[in-house]
């Protein structure tokens, strides 16, 4: 089935009046409804009275760090967001998403790079907006709203962590092989270096939620392979 995103509302936060001109005119022609704002609170703010359906994120912004914009859009929003940067430093990258960035573009960009991550970040949205609870033993995950509980107790994971997650409990007692984490969590554009990312990302979600994340029970590796989730009756 083809998801038809024409008429989304995305709000783009930057401060440079030409690259909004050329983002607004790019999207429209698109058929994409623009809202603007040019600095963190505006955007914080349009964020909450818009309800688009994306964000996209300039980090160099005049009043406050584009992080602080996303943290703060983060704790009640899940909108996808696609930061837009001239920050092109892994390191930077990393963070952006740890909190909660679904997408990383730096500047220049092509628009038609731009206009394609896009789609994609819509048709996920889209999808998610439709997909069914988890329950597996005592770990429930709602993946409309991305909520993870752990015995009737909220767990914050980051963005990367939750998808890690999501993928391991959707293939529950099957072994997920290390290179289809890293291609769907990643992306297929993924690097090999981020591959011991993996291993730093399993290690962090063993801790909240395993009961000794040095004799992990739920996420159990399968060595030289991948991983497998084990729900725990």
């Amino acid at each position: 089935m083809t998801i038809n995103n024409h008429g989304s509302r995305i709000l783009i936060v930057d401060d440079e009046p030409q690259i909004r001109k050329l983002l607004k005119v790019t999207l429209q022609a698109h058929q994409y409804s623009i809202h603007e704002a040019s600095t963190g609170e505006e955007g914080v703010l349009q964020a909450s009275l818009a309800h688009p359906d994306l964000i996209v994120l300039d980090l160099g912004l005049p009043d406050m760090p584009g992080m602080e914009v996303l943290a703060r859009i983060r704790d009640w929003s899940n909108v996808p967001i696609i930061v837009l940067t001239a920050k092109d430093r892994e390191e930077d990258k990393i963070v952006a998403l740890d909190n909660g960035a679904d997408d990383y573009v730096t500047k220049p960009f092509s628009m038609g790079e731009l206009v394609a991550r896009i789609r994609v970040a819509l048709r996920h949205a889209a999808k998610s907006a439709n997909e069914p609870i988890l329950q597996l033993g005592e770990l429930t995950i709602d993946l409309a709203q991305r909520i993870v509980e752990l015995n009737g107790e909220r767990i914050k994971l980051t963005p990367t962590e939750y998808d890690l997650l999501k993928v391991l409990a959707s293939n529950a007692g099957k072994i997920v092989t290390q290179r289809q984490l890293l291609q769907q969590v990643w992306g297929s554009h993924y690097d090999e270096s981020e591959s011991h990312y993996l291993r730093v990302y399993i290690g962090h979600l063993r801790k909240k939620l395993e009961k000794d994340s040095t004799q992990p029970k739920l996420i159990v590796t399968e060595p030289g392979i991948g991983y497998r989730l084990l729900p725990q009756e």
